[in-house]
């Protein structure tokens, strides 16, 4: 006899809409007579091989509906990449609680993680059906358009250059900006859509995709601030050398590394702070100034598109969806049409777990630092509704006097 039961987890780096997920398939899942209760996981596959789960069917309506419009990982997230041993164990669990449809919304560890898990339960001969549902703000997953939770932190990071345009226009100088992305650069290069005038920064942007080199870095400085008298650059934290050896951990005199054994590159400022360095020492630049978004483009409250939030909302419900009426275990993915609007589709786990995405070449300019058309047009309608915008003086010169 059927149990009813499904479980939903949270995996990776929290984003703006990835409680709208949740929620969607929380009251998705409710809609079904089948379903007798929907379990929520805390911190993620921490929290499965824990067994520390929370009963999400008793939860009201009405606050499921201010979690989904709540930024972060409502039940808590996880770093834990799960190799065989471990997903065995996640199995294990979701037997004993007798789990016949696995939720996971993450990214492309999350996306491994479903399949192992999957094939642990066709080997073991137990019905349990696994859904992976799409969440990153790197927007790296492959067979995507575009990623829940990117489309948010894009809009944040184009925000976030227009408002420091805006001062370094006031106040001339150069300004780095650091921005999340070990292999691709799409967020980085959201950075574009914040000019509106010509002269607007960020006046060069340097992505993953392409070799970073210092010394064209700082010939390109140069000549943008011999342009304009000051540069405004976006950086994504993964350039990287020909050799693929991340710039930061050629120029930090200490390196940290996350739990993954992979270099430290978010969230410690040393990328920023060594290019403002070198520009000072090399080009003799005195006003000099760098940033790291680090987590700020993730969670930030008040920065979300609507676009994204009716996505993400989406993409948990079609999960539930998949699962109730289709025949395989997947992860959902967001599929392009017309000028503007989306369906949705199952991939098989196969095809994307593991693997990683990068920017298309139609995405970059023949230069390798700034973005293209067709990438503004890709971006602005996931930006969403009421992005703010910004306007110049047009000031009437009035005659010197004294200093003709």
């Amino acid at each position: 006899m059927s149990s009813g039961k499904i479980l939903v987890a949270q995996g990776g780096g929290p984003t703006a809409v990835i409680n709208q997920s949740l929620v969607g398939v929380a009251l998705e899942a409710r809609r079904f007579r089948d379903v007798s209760r929907v379990y929520g996981a805390r911190h993620g596959v921490r929290g499965i091989v824990d067994e520390d789960f929370v009963d999400l069917t008793q939860e009201t309506s009405h606050n499921l509906e201010l979690v989904a419009a709540t930024p972060s990982s409502a039940l808590g997230s996880t770093r834990d990449k799960p190799d065989i041993a471990y997903c065995q164990e996640i199995f294990q669990v979701l037997r004993a609680h007798e789990i016949e449809h696995f939720f996971y919304i993450g990214g492309n560890d999350s996306s491994d993680t479903v399949r192992i898990v999957s094939q642990q339960a066709a080997a073991a001969g137990y019905p349990l059906r696994c859904i992976h549902i799409p969440k990153t703000i790197d927007n790296d997953l492959v067979g995507s358009d575009h990623t829940p939770g990117f489309p948010s932190a894009a809009r944040f990071v184009a925000q976030a250059f227009a408002g420091a345009n805006l001062d370094n226009a006031a106040l001339p100088g150069v300004y780095v900006g650091v921005v999340m992305g070990r292999h691709a650069g799409f967020l980085t290069a959201a950075a574009a859509l914040g000019k509106k005038f010509p002269d607007d920064g960020p006046h060069l942007i340097y992505l993953p995709e392409r070799v970073f080199v210092l010394e064209q870095f700082l010939a390109d400085v140069k000549a943008m601030y011999a342009r304009h008298g000051r540069c405004v650059v976006a950086v994504s934290e993964g350039i990287h050398d020909a050799a693929g050896q991340p710039i930061a951990a050629l120029l930090a005199r200490e390196l940290e590394r996350d739990a993954h054994g992979n270099v430290q590159l978010s969230g410690n400022g040393a990328l920023a702070d060594l290019l403002c360095e070198e520009i000072k020492a090399r080009l003799g630049i005195k006003r000099v100034r760098g940033d790291t978004f680090g987590y700020l483009q993730r969670s930030f409250i008040g920065c979300v598109s609507d676009v994204d939030q009716r996505e993400a909302r989406e993409v948990g419900e079609k999960a539930v969806q998949f699962a109730m009426w289709g025949q395989r275990d997947g992860s959902v993915a967001i599929q392009r049409t017309g000028f503007y609007s989306v369906d949705y589709a199952l991939l098989p786990l196969e095809a994307v777990a593991g693997k990683t995405r990068t920017m298309e070449d139609e995405f970059i300019s023949a230069s390798g630092t700034d973005v293209t058309d067709a990438f503004r047009l890709y971006l602005r309608p996931l930006l969403g509704s009421g992005m703010p915008d910004a306007y110049r003086l047009r000031p009437a010169a009035v005659e010197k006097i004294l200093k003709r």
